[in-house]
């Protein structure tokens, strides 16, 4: 049969058209979310000023347990592949209570958080580049181009994967290029000194503070790959691709980011002062600093460029993977049946979509409204959901998988020992980060001397429960016999 004859991919009971996207652009779509030139950007000089020139040991430590749990999502991916991910398979291991605060509001609201930021950076970049510096200044008009570019994107994601896809292709490649060139030019560069075997030294760390915080950073640089999982319903091979495609993209990263900070380290070096990686004034965004010297001032925008596209292209995938939990989670009766509704032409969750773009911008608003530091310090927070989330989803995965672990020593290792491991290392960086947390001086605001980040972070997840109880009797069915409606009403399960 031609492919002219074949017709429109076939839909899955959610609405969605399935078959519609392969592996390739499957991994552009996971390593577009993580936005890796604006994450390397903003956090290789925090982790400098926290280890010195270890900041290629923490980034390969942070992988690991990222690593970890990339073989949990894949292994529950091969077996129910929802896309609601995170909320169906916690549902399924520890009920409709852990399901809902932990796989599905968590994280929303990590995502509408990152969205905020990530439309911030990107409207910041963008009036930079065109050269309109005092705009860039102005968190009025920051906020202004940040709105747009939120609708701009929901606009996308409303029209569909494939098309969304398609613009990734184009801003992930805008990215990794600009990344090879910088690093290239680095290396080339007289004065560079020769890369070091001890930058990635395990054992090298002043105490396990600096090593926790050095982590917890890196933690944040490779979220977001799982956003990929949430269009499994949608690609070809879709109990396999999603699984495959995240390994890839997490090792693609590792790769890319320590390419990236073996190249800085060595032109700029680990110094307080000047280029520098650990000077204070440049650390939020070393990249910025370092193209114009590197690259000259022509050829340097092509970095700030990367970083705008980067911001864009993380801010599309979430636009396209939150609405499909909500479709997830209203089609298993965890929210109101609105959120099941998709779009008629361009099989996409419509409702969903919109309410996801309009509430990131709402919150974008409310929070510039309050205090730039009081943004600052929620986009801080983000670490402490992921670390939770994750976390009881590493576990979720050995559990679920109990009965089979004696099946083979490929099981015992790749559907209990690894995610399980991962997840125990997620939750002792959640709790030690949120010791760290409480600290009033940790961030950049404080209430009642206790710091805004743990408020922020800690206080997401109570204010999530204290939702569940008020919304249980609404969803009464689903908070009663959880596991059994998801396993009844998960359409694409094995």
């Amino acid at each position: 049969m031609t492919t002219e004859n074949a017709g429109p991919p076939p839909l899955t009971e959610k609405g969605l058209r399935s078959d519609s996207v392969g592996l390739l652009a499957t991994v552009a779509l996971g390593l577009a979310s993580v936005a890796p030139a604006y994450s390397i950007a903003v956090t290789l000089g925090l982790v400098t000023l926290t280890v010195g020139d270890l900041a290629p040991a923490a980034l390969i430590l942070g992988f690991v347990p990222i690593l970890l749990t990339a073989f949990a999502f894949r292994e529950l991916n091969r077996r129910m592949p929802d896309c609601g991910t995170t909320f169906v398979w916690n549902t399924r291991a520890f009920g409709p209570a852990a399901g809902w605060l932990a796989g599905g509001w968590t994280v929303l609201v990590a995502t509408v958080i990152a969205m905020t930021a990530l439309a911030q950076v990107g409207a910041s970049a963008l009036l930079v580049l065109l050269g309109l510096d005092a705009a860039a200044d102005s968190s009025l008009a920051v906020t202004g181009v940040a709105v747009l570019l939120l609708a701009l994107v929901a606009t996308v994601a409303y029209r569909g994967i494939q098309l969304a896809a398609h613009v990734q292709y184009a801003m992930l490649g805008i990215q990794l290029v600009a990344l090879l060139a910088f690093g290239v030019a680095a290396f080339a560069r007289d004065g560079a000194s020769t890369p070091s075997l001890g930058w990635i030294n395990p054992f090298a760390f002043d105490g396990f503070g600096p090593f926790a915080e050095a982590v917890l950073l890196c933690l944040f640089i490779y979220w977001g790959w799982d956003a990929l999982i949430t269009f499994n319903e949608e690609t070809v091979d879709s109990d396999r691709t999603p699984g495959r495609a995240a390994v890839a993209s997490t090792l693609i990263l590792l790769v890319t980011y320590l390419f990236t900070a073996f190249a800085a380290i060595s032109y700029a070096g680990t110094g307080g002062s000047g280029l520098g990686l650990g000077n204070e004034e440049t650390a939020a965004d070393v990249l910025t600093h370092l193209a114009p010297p590197v690259l000259g001032d022509a050829l340097g925008r092509l970095v700030t460029l990367a970083i705008a596209v980067s911001a864009v292209g993380a801010l599309l995938t979430c636009a396209g993977s939150a609405p499909r939990s909500t479709l997830s989670m209203s089609t298993h009766g965890a929210l109101p049946a609105a959120f099941a509704r998709t779009h008629p032409r361009f099989r996409t969750p419509a409702f969903g979509t919109v309410f996801i773009g309009t509430a990131a911008a709402a919150v974008l608003v409310l929070l510039t409204l309050v205090s730039a530091d009081f943004l600052g310090d929620a986009i801080l927070s983000i670490g402490l959901l992921i670390a939770f989330y994750y976390g009881v989803t590493g576990l979720a995965c050995a559990w679920i998988f109990r009965g089979e672990l004696r099946n083979s020593p490929r099981d015992l290792l790749v559907k209990g020992v690894l995610p399980a491991t991962g997840g125990l290392i997620m939750l002792a960086a959640f709790v030690r980060s949120a010791y760290d947390m409480v600290d009033p001086g940790y961030g950049s605001t404080s209430l009642g001397g206790v710091g805004g980040v743990f408020l922020l972070g800690v206080g997401s997840i109570v204010l999530g429960a204290v939702v569940m109880l008020l919304v249980r009797p609404r969803f009464r069915r689903f908070f009663h016999d959880g596991r059994t409606s998801v396993a009844t009403l998960s359409v694409t399960e094995n």
